[in-house]
């Protein structure tokens, strides 16, 4: 089972939804760099659990535990181990599941994958496995401030179901996404969000949603030609979310409505420096950032584990129906933004820490 990512800076996560506890071993990190538990909690409180109305009832602390890499406040070199163990599990909720598949999640395939597999919660399918990444993505944001790279990350949600916010992402701020329990920037938007994600809680339901982010300040030069494109891993680890079913960068899908003429970014120079007029390439072209604003969706399904009564089969091939009994968010993309966000800062950590070590700089 691959839980791991990044070449330079690489991080594995690990631990179960309904076990004794979650985290991640980050290898690679510079030494020399100030960091404190309270540098990591920031995030994984963004993450976590019963913050709203609108997210899971679960209740989590979700606290952290530096237990190694890091002395007198700086990093060492060494690993570094961070724990957040689990307090509100309550695996007995996942009974049923036993014996029986949830439609759309990881249940039957990774019993056919491994014959056996942990019922409770999901196991790692489970979103709480991404609190390793979102520590670990702390971590990351730390290194490139070291490395002097003012970069900045805000992703906020573009879209919950048929509800599409209007967000400007060349001024977009992270105050604003934090505005609202939606987390979405568009006020009068947030709003009906937040009513119909009630809603499809209400009535046993659930929905899905676009995130959108873009990110401010990567020089040009990140990335590779090839096989390690800047946008092919950054779409890899969208993609390996939970519940993710898609990732546009730049015009994306849209971009195939164009003529060259039309979507080819003319270069101009300002301030003695190359920029792009437009940027219908998303901040990266050749699979290499060029300097512009990174820009990229990702789209998130709606939550599987539904309490609407479900037609599918157990274990032993019979057919019948489930209706969860577990607590899960009617919509996770709320609490996946500061995870789009980790994630993103992982990526660009990887990639400048390679390219300094390439080219002797950044």
């Amino acid at each position: 089972m691959s839980s791991q990512l990044g070449q330079l800076f690489h991080i594995s996560t690990w631990g179960e939804s309904h076990g004794g506890g979650v985290g991640v071993v980050i290898d690679g990190c510079p030494p020399g760099i100030e960091l404190t538990e309270a540098d990591i909690q920031r995030d994984l409180d963004r993450r976590r659990p019963g913050q709203s109305e609108i997210t899971t009832p679960r209740h989590e602390a979700d606290a952290c535990r530096i237990l190694s890499g890091v002395f007198q406040g700086k990093t060492i070199g060494s690993p570094i181990s961070i724990m957040v163990m689990n307090q509100d599990a309550r695996p007995g909720a996942y009974d049923e599941m036993e014996t029986a598949f949830r439609p759309s999640h990881a249940d039957f395939t990774t019993q056919a994958k491994f014959g056996i597999r942990n019922w409770q919660g999901g196991g790692r399918a489970s979103a709480r496995e991404t609190i390793g990444r979102v520590a670990a993505g702390a971590v990351a944001r730390k290194v490139l401030e070291t490395l002097g790279l003012k970069v900045e990350i805000v992703a906020y949600v573009k879209s919950v179901h048929q509800i599409e916010a209007q967000v400007d992402p060349a001024t977009v701020n992270s105050e604003q996404v934090e505005s609202n329990i939606a987390r979405c920037p568009d006020a009068e938007a947030a709003a009906r969000m937040i009513d119909l994600i009630k809603k499809f809680r209400t009535e046993g339901d659930s929905a899905g949603g676009v995130i959108e982010c873009i990110i401010r300040g990567v020089p040009p030069g990140l990335g590779e030609p090839v096989f390690d494109k800047l946008e092919a891993d950054l779409a890899k680890a969208m993609l390996s979310l939970p519940a993710t079913k898609g990732f546009e960068i730049g015009s994306g899908f849209a971009g195939t409505r164009l003529t060259g003429s039309q979507h080819n970014d003319p270069f101009a120079m300002e301030q003695g420096r190359v920029r792009t007029t437009t940027n219908y390439s998303g901040g990266i072209q050749g699979g290499i950032s060029n300097g512009e604003p990174i820009f990229f969706r990702v789209a998130f399904k709606p939550t599987p584990t539904i309490t609407r009564p479900q037609q599918t089969v157990t274990v032993t091939g019979e057919e019948t129906q489930l209706a969860a009994r577990g607590r899960h968010d009617p919509c996770v993309v709320p609490r996946a933004v500061p995870i789009v966000e980790a994630m993103a800062a992982l990526v660009l950590c990887d990639h400048a820490l390679r390219q300094r070590g390439q080219c002797g700089k950044i």
